[in-house]
């Protein structure tokens, strides 16, 4: 449904998905098991695509992402060719989610370019005054050729300490656009996020069906 990925393939090492994926006509790409993060994963597939310029990963454990989310995220790297990776944020309105580790936070410079990304609440507020908090929505986007290099780059001692693998992009010195977006999603990082995920994935069929015989 997002306008401007032309091919979509799953990455997995896991014959499970593979063949869940073949059974709805899903292009499937096997990849090697010991691969770092989901980046690391999804640069083996690219080496593959020599054509492509831009490659989206969209993580799998995020199932409900807007597919205007994932047309917002690419943007910048049309627009500006110096930019080599983006990515989403969304306002917090959850005041739980400040807090939850699960939930990584995001803050960004004046020109929308990631300072940090934390399982920690960031930026520690000192004193009474109002602030807005960010989540980080996993999807990323990346030119090819730097999305190349990533898998190459050094894994520092931040993305090992947070378990964060766009922070080797930034432990590297290069830049993350991040793109704010209104659109929710619900990660799944835990047996509690899978089930209320599938609540709202049931009541969204629920309400197609009833708008459907209205």
């Amino acid at each position: 449904m997002a306008r401007y990925p032309s091919t979509v393939i799953i990455a997995t090492d896991d014959p499970r998905i593979q063949q869940e994926a073949r059974r709805f006509g899903a292009r499937v790409c096997m990849t090697r098991s010991d691969h770092l993060s989901g980046t690391d994963r999804v640069a083996e597939v690219a080496s593959l695509a020599e054509d492509a310029q831009l490659v989206i990963n969209i993580q799998g454990d995020e199932p409900l992402l807007d597919p205007d989310a994932i047309d917002a995220a690419i943007m910048p790297l049309l627009e500006e060719p110096a930019i080599p990776m983006a990515t989403l944020k969304k306002k917090i309105e959850n005041p739980a989610e400040i807090h939850d580790p699960n939930v990584v936070k995001v803050v960004t410079d004046r020109f929308e370019n990631a300072i940090y990304f934390s399982r920690a609440t960031i930026p520690y507020v000192r004193g009474n005054e109002s602030h807005t908090w960010y989540k980080h929505i996993g999807l990323y986007v990346y030119r090819r050729d730097f999305l190349l290099r990533y898998s190459a780059l050094a894994v520092g001692p931040l993305e090992q300490a947070e378990r964060l693998e766009q922070l080797r992009a930034l432990e590297n010195g290069f830049k993350i656009r991040v793109v704010e977006t209104e659109y929710e999603s619900v990660g799944v990082d835990t047996p509690e996020d899978l089930e209320r995920v599938q609540r709202l994935i049931q009541a969204g069929r629920a309400a197609v069906i009833s708008g459907g015989t209205n």
